[in-house]
């Protein structure tokens, strides 16, 4: 199994930043992609951004190009989301999956580990 634990979420006043963190542990077989959904109240979770294993490839919705930034370290078991700009609508729990394909997170909305989330709120 692995576990996903996300952290840096919090209040933020629009037009700041807020910068995403989530460490993968357990069997964290190398291959797998990760990136970061969301889900704002009584909406659907949302894709926001993956990367893929090797870091060459990454994807993002349309709502946030240009603005939020993902990334991960040299070990690929920790992944961060630098996000700037934000605004009220950007306002929701920000969750962590783990996936063998980056692509797919996109496509399909799909991720084979979750974590927890951590609360993204931001004030206009």
């Amino acid at each position: 199994q692995v576990q996903l634990v996300e952290s840096g979420g919090g209040l933020v006043q629009a037009g700041g930043s807020l910068r995403l963190s989530c460490t993968a542990s357990g069997r964290t077989y190398s291959g797998y992609a990760m990136g970061w959904f969301r889900q704002a109240p009584g909406m659907e979770r949302e894709f926001v951004a993956a990367i893929n294993w090797s870091g060459s490839s990454t994807y993002y919705s349309n709502f946030v190009k240009g603005r939020f930034t993902i990334s991960h370290d040299n070990d690929k078991d920790k992944v961060f989301l630098q996000m700037n700009s934000l605004t009220p609508e950007d306002t929701a729990v920000y969750y962590c999956a783990r996936h063998t394909s980056a692509l797919a997170m996109r496509a399909q909305g799909y991720s084979t580990y979750w974590g927890q989330g951590t609360q993204v709120t931001v004030s206009s």
